[in-house]
């Protein structure tokens, strides 16, 4: 049977395209990437990359056993949080990273038994959205983060989603123009300036035409629209809560839009017993 770091270096060369991208992305030299696809395929009988081209591609084998590869890791990932869940030892400190999208009373919720249950613990919160968060959890900052959901992760990224979901629409300030308006069309928007997020690590990823102002943070895309700059996506709960009673929604065909919420973790390190608890009553 092959071993978890022989799967997780040949979906990592699936994804990442490369022997030397997945090297890179797992801190292992390009040797023992290609030593462990080898190795795999060897065990199956099977030719996995197609090496007849500069840039190694999956053959029709390939994508199949990456799918299955690719659903041990996750057994794999469970398998590793419950066993966290059963050790002796508790994390000093853990890390959520939150975006605004997921309106947070669940959370807050859970963090009154998760006091009582580790009193002792650390606990530090941030609030990042899209490839931030991925980012963070990426790089260990994190322990688990709460995205909007995505079509996909990286492969060392375990999720699942939560059974929560919000509303994000579009709001303007009352002494906006557009607020005049009964219904609003995309070319009317495209006359005013749009507020839009913009992750850090991905600055430039979503730029759009014409006026653009960007944040990395609906809070702040909040602040800018109550001051009347312009329109933008906000969630529904954070206008609620936070926006004073200065913003109003725009009636725009397609909106509001439902958001699901996925709980992001590490494959290489996955959380220790208080983030694993702490995910699974987010699950429940």
């Amino acid at each position: 049977m092959a071993s978890h770091e022989v799967l997780l270096a040949f979906v990592q060369a699936a994804t990442q395209g490369s022997f030397s991208a997945a090297a890179r992305k797992l801190g292992r030299s390009q040797s023992t990437i290609s030593a462990a696809v080898a190795s795999l395929e060897i065990d199956l009988n099977l030719t996995l990359f197609d090496r007849s081209s500069r840039k190694p591609g999956l053959t029709p084998a390939g994508h199949v056993v990456l799918q299955r590869a690719e659903a041990i890791l996750a057994a794999t990932s469970r398998l590793e949080m419950t066993a966290s869940q059963l050790s002796q030892g508790v994390e000093a400190k853990l890390t959520v990273a939150l975006s605004d999208t997921y309106q947070s009373d669940r959370f807050e919720e859970a963090l009154g038994t998760f006091e009582q249950r580790y009193p002792d613990l650390e606990l530090e919160c941030l609030i990042a959205e899209c490839d931030d968060l991925v980012a963070l959890v990426q790089s260990g900052r994190a322990h688990v983060a709460f995205a909007e959901r995505q079509d996909s992760y990286p492969p060392d990224l375990a999720s699942s989603t939560v059974d929560e979901r919000t509303e994000i629409a579009l709001f303007v300030a009352h002494g906006h123009p557009l607020a005049a308006l009964a219904k609003v069309d995309q070319e009317m928007l495209q006359q005013h300036r749009e507020l839009r997020l913009a992750t850090i690590v991905n600055p430039y990823e979503s730029r759009a035409k014409g006026r653009v102002w960007s944040a990395p943070s609906y809070l702040m895309l909040l602040e800018m629209a109550q001051g009347g700059f312009g329109w933008a996506p906000l969630p529904r709960w954070l206008v609620e809560r936070f926006g004073a009673g200065a913003l109003q929604e725009l009636q725009v065909r397609g909106w509001p839009k439902t958001v699901s919420v996925d709980a992001l973790w590490s494959r290489l390190n996955p959380p220790g017993p208080a983030g694993s608890w702490l995910i699974g009553k987010m699950l429940e």
